[in-house]
């Protein structure tokens, strides 16, 4: 999708002016002058400049978006959950540039609630605004609108995406070549892109001959979810057993985020559990405790055989997709080893976090997790 056209509108002023300015002798440099006409995700018409130098980036996953395409040095400012480095957690693209993101201005709070005059006193180019999509407080147009009229700012909106299903994909994707097509990274777009694609079409080569009779029964515990959660907290569209072609028990819930009840869980009574390690920052009241002190999940097969083991965190300010498809390597290891025999599951994540990021930060972020992910979790 072509999402750039240019502004023609009004161009008989500045053909007049250089009329003007050429019989006087000189001819001006109307380069600043020159703008090009985005439609974003809404439908909306913003005219930006056509050689952008500075960005904001609001709402959850916009700033991951930036890194990925390479372009973290536009950025002129973060929100607050960008800000306090030293309580950012579960977030491989805050690893790499915590320095320099830690440096930057504040512009306002994070979820997307910007402080206009904040905003105005960095004075940015444009500001790429992110929504999610099924979330009732999200951005949506009207914010987007309503904040570029209050500090005049051009403002790009966009879907954040996912990979529940195969049109949340493709919505990230589109948000992914709208970006690049403002900053000038459309080659970096489709780049991630087709990683993307490759990645999960490895994983799906891998094991998708496996009868369904002996696809293991596998369950997601722990999900964060603007917050971290318990052991009910799950994701019955969890990318990771698709793409391993796993059967997730709670897959009869749909696709978006769920709480699950306990007697469900229960009832399932799956192969294997795995955790999402966000679930730690609840401490005592965590899906690790819960398993170890609930008389009832105590009971679980899962728990009898120790087969749990723990992931990296699936959201951390939204969805983490390098995380995600590393957690998948990860998952076919455990369910399937003679399919991923090849695989040293931390080496590629490392691979994966290189390319999306820019640095291998496996064992970074697994420590702010005490190195429980990717291993065994013996309770």
């Amino acid at each position: 999708m072509d999402y750039r056209k240019f502004n023609f509108g009004y161009g008989w002023i500045p053909l007049l002016l250089l009329l003007f300015l050429a019989t006087t002798g000189c001819v001006a440099d109307l380069s600043s002058e020159n703008t090009v006409i985005i439609t974003d995700q809404y439908g909306r018409e913003v005219p930006v400049p056509s050689d952008v130098e500075s960005v904001l980036c609001s709402g959850a996953g916009s700033l991951r978006y930036l890194v990925y395409l390479q372009a973290e040095d536009l950025a002129a400012g973060v929100d607050s959950a960008d800000k306090e480095q030293d309580n950012v957690l579960g977030r491989p693209y805050s690893i790499v540039h915590a320095e320099r993101f830690a440096a930057l201005p504040l512009f306002g709070e994070f979820r997307g609630n910007d402080d206009p005059e904040k905003v105005i006193a960095i004075d940015p180019d444009l500001i790429f605004k992110a929504g999610s999509s099924g979330i009732a407080s999200g951005a949506d147009a009207a914010d987007a609108e309503a904040l570029q009229q209050r500090t005049g700012v051009p403002v790009i909106g966009f879907q954040y995406g996912s990979v529940r299903t195969e049109a949340d994909k493709l919505l990230m994707y589109d948000s992914l070549r709208l970006m690049g097509s403002v900053i000038g990274r459309e080659a970096r777009a489709e780049a991630v892109i087709a990683f993307i694609d490759e990645t999960i079409a490895d994983l799906e080569d891998r094991t998708r001959d496996i009868p369904s009779e002996e696809r293991k029964r596998v369950y997601i515990g722990g999900v964060g979810s603007r917050g971290a959660h318990g052991i009910i907290s799950t994701e019955p569209a969890y990318g990771p057993f698709g793409w391993v072609h796993a059967e997730n028990v709670a897959s009869g819930l749909g696709t978006a985020h769920a709480d699950v009840a306990k007697e469900a869980l229960v009832d399932w009574d799956p192969d294997y559990i795995f955790i999402d390690l966000s679930t730690t920052n609840l401490g005592e009241s965590g899906a690790i405790d819960q398993l170890t002190t609930d008389p009832a999940l105590k009971g679980l097969s899962a728990v009898k055989s120790g087969k749990i083991y723990g992931v990296l965190p699936y959201n951390a300010y939204t969805t983490n997709y390098g995380t995600v498809l590393a957690n998948a390597y990860f998952v076919g290891s455990v369910l399937y080893p003679e399919r991923f025999a090849d695989i040293d599951p931390a080496e590629k994540a490392d691979e994966i976090y290189s390319f999306l990021v820019g640095e291998p930060v496996f064992s970074e972020l697994n420590s702010q997790y005490s190195g429980l992910g990717f291993s065994q979790l013996h309770l």
